[in-house]
């Protein structure tokens, strides 16, 4: 691992001379990039999960990272999947999003083309590296990778692998590069305004607040996940329970995992009585309001402690919830726009207009009723991978995938005409 600090300008320069040379490969040979990339993914899965290893060993397994960093054969075979489906999608590049022609005889094009350098912070998440590679290659933006010193190894081996490949076809290697692990060259990226034309943080709230205080490039935020499921008092609870189960069980450190269960005063000790079962098999710890902790306890739920403020609008990223009992829907919806991160929300019930109210009135990226939020993914979406799922308004907002990593930029056209 690398650990002196240096100066990563020599890089940023790298990266901004790489421009060119993405912008002139076509559609068709990003396509062949990426499918032999795929290939080699799983040809040299023991050569990753080696390095992986490295990685996991200076982790402690209780760490809520641990299962985000952690890399397997099947989850190999899931990147090498997403790159396929990547390479299949259109490009998003070059699309005529509006023509005119004027008086004059001019003729004006509106049309998308690449953001440019497109710099990503991540945390411990070496797929990120497979899905931000793939999704600036096929976009025809270079990327610079800012991943944390837990997946270096993991994102060494991955990043050799993807300049091997760019190699292989005469292109400039630095249209992919990992920046060092330090600490203090995430500060000189954020200011590299001559050099970077977005960052894009993801990860922990900290980082994300971290980026937003000192950037002086544009950000585009992919936040943290602090969800919530409302159970109304109308809810199907057999359906409620599996929905808000799967929402927590299935992969809580990922950032669409449920962190709070809102449910209705007038069904709470029968939403408990199915769900307790399911959190207790699954070993989940629930930090309960004092309106429900009776409840948990009665059904069994040996994982119970007694909730704080500090466990509402919080993103556990790990086997616990908390949960809070309350009076309808106008109180759920309160909660929520002061505890939400704007990620993912949900609503189970079968009242109509209250599913209705809460689908509109709720501000998230994404708004759910009768489904787990689990669903929240560029890949669920059938958009391919993701960088991130974008939780502020300006750019793009939910599954921030290949489509939204381009800009707009006129075409002017004419034959003479002067002003």
């Amino acid at each position: 691992m690398m650990t002196n600090s240096k100066s990563i300008e020599p890089l940023l320069v790298q990266a901004n001379a790489a421009k060119r040379s993405i912008l002139l490969i076509n559609h068709v040979e990003k396509q062949i990039i990426l499918r032999e990339l795929a290939a080699a993914l799983v040809e040299r899965e023991a050569d990753i999960l080696r390095e992986n290893k490295k990685d996991l060993d200076r982790m402690d397994p209780k760490d809520a990272k641990y299962d985000r960093l952690q890399l397997t054969a099947e989850r190999i075979q899931g990147l090498a999947d997403s790159l396929v489906v990547v390479a299949g999608l259109e490009d998003p590049t070059g699309q005529v999003l509006s023509r005119k022609y004027l008086a004059n005889g001019l003729q004006i094009d509106r049309m998308t083309v690449p953001l440019g350098v497109v710099g990503v912070i991540y945390e411990a998440r070496p797929n990120v590296t497979i899905d931000v590679a793939a999704l600036c290659i096929q976009s025809g933006n270079v990327c610079l990778l800012k991943g944390g010193s837990d997946a270096w190894y993991s994102n060494s081996c991955l990043v050799a692998i993807i300049r091997g490949i760019l190699k292989d076809h005469q292109l400039n290697e630095d249209i992919v590069q990992l920046l060092p692990p330090e600490r203090e060259s995430v500060l000189e990226l954020l200011t590299a305004s001559s050099y970077v034309d977005i960052i894009i943080p993801r990860g922990s709230q900290g980082l994300i607040d971290y980026v937003r205080q000192h950037a002086t490039v544009p950000v585009i935020e992919t936040g943290a996940g602090v969800c919530h499921t409302y159970v109304d008092k109308s809810a199907d609870l057999d359906k409620a329970a599996q929905i808000v189960a799967n929402a927590k069980i299935s992969r809580p450190s990922v950032c669409n995992a449920l962190d709070t269960i809102l449910v209705d005063r007038e069904v709470a000790e029968g939403l408990v009585s199915r769900l307790a079962p399911l959190l207790e098999a699954a070993d989940v710890t629930v930090r309960a309001d004092d309106a429900s902790f009776a409840y948990w306890q009665r059904h069994g739920l040996t994982r119970l402690e007694m909730a704080t403020p500090a466990d509402y609008g919080r993103e556990f990223l790990d086997l616990i919830c908390s949960v809070k009992v309350i009076n309808g829907l106008e109180e759920a919806l309160t909660h929520i726009e002061r505890h939400s991160s704007k990620h993912s929300e949900c609503i189970v019930s079968q009242d109509s207009k209250n599913i209705a109210t809460f689908m509109q009135l709720v501000d998230a990226a994404a708004v759910y009723s009768n489904a787990s939020t689990r669903f929240t993914d560029g890949g669920e979406f059938g958009l391919g991978a993701e960088i991130g799922i974008s939780t502020q308004k300006l750019h793009a907002r939910g599954p921030f995938a290949l489509e939204k990593l381009v800009t707009e930029k006129w075409f002017v056209t004419g034959d003479g005409q002067i002003r």
